[in-house]
């Protein structure tokens, strides 16, 4: 569409509408009002109410019909395919009948165009579209996967990071992305965790409320604002033997206390819409279950806005044996609270005969109906149905220097140092030949990681092109000849040995029965370590890893997940000194498969094994200490740090705060950024309590010879757990804690009395 039609596209809307620009938006203005108000039985705007009035029963389950686009952008068609008879005529077809409430995974701003074209001038009640997209770690430009921007441990990066995605997503039309995934992934075994925080309650909520206000910036009105999905509700991480899909079956009490905390988060932060999750949750399935999507979501939490199913997660009720066809699962899902289906066509389908023969109230429909009006009318829609379609703005907005400049930056500060022997690293500019080998060690493959609609790895930049740009003397071998990249190893002084998974290998549906280094290249990691030559091991991967042989030994080791479009120049400003290691990880990494799901929050049992040696009779593995290999939080700099001086305000916690304070030095010769830990035990409960829980952790960057004292505050509802009563309740007793570079480090420890 040329810029005549532009602007004639935006003069048909504006007459299309029922309420001036002035109402809509502010009654848009006030999210807590129009999106979280109890059950959706806020009115609307009057105008757009009345279109509600006017609306047909077939066209009010239109509104909750959401479809994978039939003119798919990037990925789109092998990650969410439109289904075989799809075209693109006929979802402009439906858009006319009012059938169709928008579509995801678009192909960018032209698409959006003709079709938001056509609901303003061909459909009878002129209601605007709505543009979504799996927006997870970016657009064109590819940030770290969420897990490695977990490992920053900053929730101010993930903001920054969001509110970049959104500007991209924005500028291409989108309105809503389905992120952020809050999931806790405590099982190495289950491919999603790539997408989410990682293994910790006090992290995950966090980063969920950050990203959330990243991506809805200054309010969702906002041209460059996309509204958040926080998914998926809930427990979908728990999946018995970290298997995809597969069933969970934990207590009310691990829902509140673990799964719940993060999607709570990204409600307070004005999260307006969530996702039901595929799994069933004790027997009944997230999609169709009243207790959780209703009982707790609305009457408990008091959330007014918009429930979406997964994928087809309606549809699916049928094969968990739940539903007996499709009529009857849309039926479940809806009485359950699921306002709106993706890609069935269940609710087009069946609704409007369930409506009639009176097996569905018409007033449940209409407050569903409500939510996704409510939604888009704090969107700005109703205003401007094309505020966010622009292919001018789509253009100049599209991997900026600025947007390449954070990648980068985001890059480097989720690689995790986990080992740094005799200060190998970071590695000099000059003076010592380099052999680069492995299969990531150069060419645009595996760099942006999985899921990612519309980013390439051609357009990222790969690990060699990077290292060619600093190092005039670099030997580039991909190790698929063994022999070879051995005799590169021996003709080098140092090896850098890029290995790990393919961005296949993580993600969804890729679960993993063993989370080790493919067989491969763990024998070409043993060939290049007997050279005897000095190994930096770049492991790739999307979770955690139980690591063996010379992987786990070599002298010094980074995590450097996938990073994105400047993949490979962020592992080289680690790798070369220009950038300082500071991120620390955010999962444990197990010892071996056989002891997962392992997280460092867990509960003590009643035969824990004491210090030193394994001890018969005791918790552990015949072969292996139960704790990790690398802990959570684990993470090394290139400084040298010291911790000292703790002190606490009081031994006593009672009305009063109480502060801890630490000193932290870096003793080293290079500036550093410390991630400082604090946790705490509850010694005695009348509910069992984990080993260690965190609860507060601060950065600190600090020059050679610098000390700077931290700070942490405690309250009593920091202590708080859910009771016996499932309650949450603060006991008054002992205490332990920790100030501490990682979960499982002694570091600082001090003990207090909760009054």
């Amino acid at each position: 569409m040329n810029g005549h039609d532009r602007h004639a596209g935006q003069r048909i809307s504006r007459r299309a509408m029922l309420a001036g620009a002035g109402a809509t938006l502010a009654w848009s203005a006030s999210p807590a009002r129009a999106l979280l108000a109890a059950a959706g039985a806020r009115p609307l705007p009057p105008a757009v109410e009345a279109l509600l009035a006017r609306m047909t029963v077939t066209e009010k389950a239109g509104q909750l019909n959401l479809l994978a686009a039939a003119w798919a952008g990037g990925a789109a068609v092998s990650l969410n395919p439109a289904g075989g008879t799809a075209s693109f005529d006929a979802q402009l077809r439906m858009v006319r009948r009012g059938e169709l409430t928008g579509v995801f995974n678009g192909n960018g701003a032209g698409m959006a165009r003709r079709m938001q074209t056509e609901a303003m001038r061909r459909s009878r009640l002129k209601i605007p579209l709505l543009f979504a997209a799996d927006v997870i770690h970016g657009l064109r430009t590819v940030f770290p996967v969420p897990l490695a921007e977990a490992a920053s441990f900053d929730p101010e990066l993930a903001r920054r990071t969001a509110r970049a995605a959104a500007i991209e997503a924005s500028a291409s039309g989108i309105d809503w992305t389905f992120a952020p995934m809050v999931d806790i992934a405590r099982d190495a075994r289950w491919g999603r965790g790539v997408e989410g925080a990682g293994e910790d309650v006090l992290l995950g909520r966090m980063m969920a409320a950050a990203r959330v206000r990243g991506f809805q910036g200054d309010g969702l009105s906002a041209p460059d604002a996309v509204a958040a999905c926080a998914k998926h509700f809930v427990a979908y991480g728990a999946g018995e033997a970290g298997l995809d899909y597969n069933s969970v079956d934990v207590s009310e009490r691990t829902l509140r206390d673990i799964y719940f905390p993060p999607f709570q988060a990204a409600f307070a932060a004005g999260a307006p819409t969530v996702m039901a999750s595929f799994n069933d949750l004790s027997g009944v399935p997230a999609t169709a279950n009243p207790w959780l999507l209703d009982t707790i979501l609305r009457r408990e939490w008091g959330f007014g806005g918009l429930v979406v199913s997964d994928y087809t997660g309606d549809e699916e009720l049928i094969a968990h044996g739940l539903a007996t066809d499709a009529r009857d699962a849309t039926k479940l899902a809806f009485l359950a609270g699921v306002d709106m289906s993706m890609q069935s066509g269940f609710y087009l389908q069946h609704l409007p005969d369930l409506v009639a023969k009176g097996e569905v109230p018409m007033a449940r429909l209409d407050e569903a109906v409500r939510r996704v009006l409510a939604l888009k009318v704090a969107l700005g829609l109703f205003d401007d149905p094309f505020r966010r379609i622009d292919p001018a703005r789509e253009k100049a907005r599209i991997r900026t220097p600025e947007m390449l400049a954070l990648a980068r930056e985001a890059g480097a500060r989720s690689i995790v140092m986990l080992r740094n022997d005799g200060g190998l690293l970071p590695l000099p500019r000059t003076g010592r030949r380099i052999a680069l080998i492995g299969p990531f060690a150069g060419g645009g493959h595996d760099l942006i990681g999985p899921w990612n609609v519309y980013g390439t790895d051609r357009e990222a930049v790969d690990l060699a092109t990077a290292v060619r740009a600093i190092v005039p003397d670099v030997t580039v071998d991909d190790g698929s000849d063994v022999g070879a990249a051995v005799a590169a190893a021996r003709a080098a002084d140092v090896v850098v040995l890029a290995i790990g998974e393919t961005q296949d290998m993580s993600g969804e549906a890729q679960s993993r029965s063993a989370v080790v280094v493919p067989p491969a290249q763990q024998a070409l990691a043993e060939a290049i370590a007997a050279t005897g030559k000095p190994v930096v091991v770049l492991l790739r991967t999307g979770r955690a890893l139980a690591l063996a042989g010379a992987v786990r030994d070599a002298p010094a080791l980074l995590v450097t997940w996938f990073l994105g479009s400047q993949d490979g120049p962020a592992i080289a400003d680690v790798l070369f000194g220009a950038v300082s290691p500071s991120a620390r990880l955010p999962v444990s990494f197990p010892r071996a498969t056989g002891q997962v799901p392992y997280y460092y929050a867990h509960r003590s049992t009643g035969r824990p094994n004491p210090p030193g040696a394994l001890q018969p009779y005791k918790t552990h593995f015949r072969e292996l200490p139960n704790s990790a290999l690398f802990a959570f939080g684990h993470g090394l700099t290139y400084g040298k740090i010291a911790y000292s001086d703790l002190s606490l305000s009081s031994r006593t916690l009672g009305d009063a705060p109480l502060t801890i304070r630490a000193t932290i030095a870096n003793n080293g010769a290079v500036a550093a950024t410390e991630v400082v830990q604090l946790y705490v035990h509850d010694v005695a409960a009348s509910v069992t309590q984990p080993v260690r829980v965190l609860k507060a952790f601060t950065r600190v960057t600090l020059a050679p010879g610098e000390r700077q004292e931290v700070r942490f505050t405690l309250t009593r509802a920091d202590l708080s757990f859910t009771g016996r009563d499932l309650r949450p309740t603060v006991e008054p007793g002992a205490f332990r804690l920790w100030v501490a570079p990682s979960a499982e480090a002694e570091g600082l420890a001090g003990t207090f009395m909760l009054a």
